[in-house]
């Protein structure tokens, strides 16, 4: 099968790659749309140990089963593989599993590829009237989903119903529309590149270049010690702060602030089976708009897709590729 492999720093090569072989209780999935992650960037960068070269990244995917008794089913891929009998998962918390896998990472191969296997446990059925570039986005929209449903949950029923999210790429954007799915319509986006920033404007949000606060939920999707650092500086008085994004690993955070205005802090992590299937379903019906903002190439050029990406020329927040293509 053809393959984009992750070879070294800033290295990815389109070439022949043994093909996938499902195991036992899984199935075999001929990929038709595959994101970009920001972890797979990280990767590409040298920055993510967890994935060393050689490689096959990728896990926001979507496709169709080839073989056995559901061949032929449409399916977006969960991509976190759990054990299903750990104490995590025997209570819906299967993102926390010691023992959890993730494809794209070792001993699990990933989805920039023409085909790759899962368990059955981890598909969830697209309806024949979603195009599956858009099922593909169930995995970073779950990531976001699970983010602000926690958050929300800390959300003290008094505040005002408004957010502010750090960072317009697609885990960004994700939380805004999981905002308002969730019925908090007064979103801000802050988003520093000028493109990006004019193309989220033509989604219709409101998106600046610098945060000011307060605010009662802050989304730091973006995680370096700057915007741990505004989002502790924006939360107001007895806020939450939702942080997803894993940028940089320490720093930012005014600790003293957030004791003496009792500002929750929450670190976020995935995604639950839950939250996955309800991510997937609000996409079926439409809860989370057109999701028309991604940019579609073929695999075989996915090379200079994450040239783009690292140069910054990339206005779309999420670049699709087509493995077929």
């Amino acid at each position: 099968m053809k393959a984009l492999v992750y070879e070294g720093v800033e290295e990815v090569a389109y070439r022949d790659m043994p093909d996938a072989v499902p195991g036992r209780d899984e199935h075999l999935i001929r990929v038709q749309a595959v994101g970009i992650c920001g972890s797979d960037m990280h990767a590409y960068l040298g920055h993510d140990a967890r994935r060393p070269a050689p490689l096959i990244l990728g896990h926001e995917a979507a496709g169709v089963i080839i073989g056995g008794p559901r061949d032929g089913t449409r399916v977006t891929i969960n991509p976190l593989v759990s054990c299903g009998l750990c104490p995590a998962c025997t209570s819906g918390r299967e993102n926390l599993c010691p023992h959890r896998q993730i494809i794209s990472m070792p001993p699990r191969e990933g989805a920039f590829a023409q085909y790759v296997s899962m368990p059955d446990r981890n598909l969830v059925e697209v309806p024949d009237g979603v195009p599956l570039d858009k099922a593909a986005l169930a995995e970073p929209l779950a990531v976001s989903w699970h983010t602000v449903r926690l958050a929300i949950e800390a959300f003290h029923p008094t505040s005002e119903k408004r957010a502010l999210v750090l960072g317009g790429g697609a885990i960004g954007l994700a939380a805004a529309l999981a905002l308002r799915a969730m019925g908090i319509e007064d979103v801000t986006l802050v988003e520093p590149n000028s493109g990006r920033r004019t193309f989220l404007q033509g989604l219709g949000f409101r998106v600046l270049d610098e945060a000011a606060g307060p605010y009662p939920i802050v989304i730091d999707a973006v995680g370096y010690a700057a915007t741990r650092a505004t989002a502790s500086a924006c939360a107001e008085p007895g806020g939450v702060i939702a942080h997803v994004g894993l940028g940089e690993d320490t720093g930012g955070l005014d600790i003293r602030r957030m004791t003496l205005q009792e500002i929750t802090f929450i670190g976020t992590y995935t995604y639950t089976a839950e939250d996955f299937r309800q991510t997937a379903q609000a996409i079926f019906d439409g809860r989370l708009g057109a999701l028309d903002w991604t940019e579609a190439r073929p695999l075989s050029e996915g090379a200079q897709a994450f040239r783009d990406l690292r140069s910054g020329v990339v206005t779309a927040p999420k670049i699709i590729l087509d493995p077929w293509e």
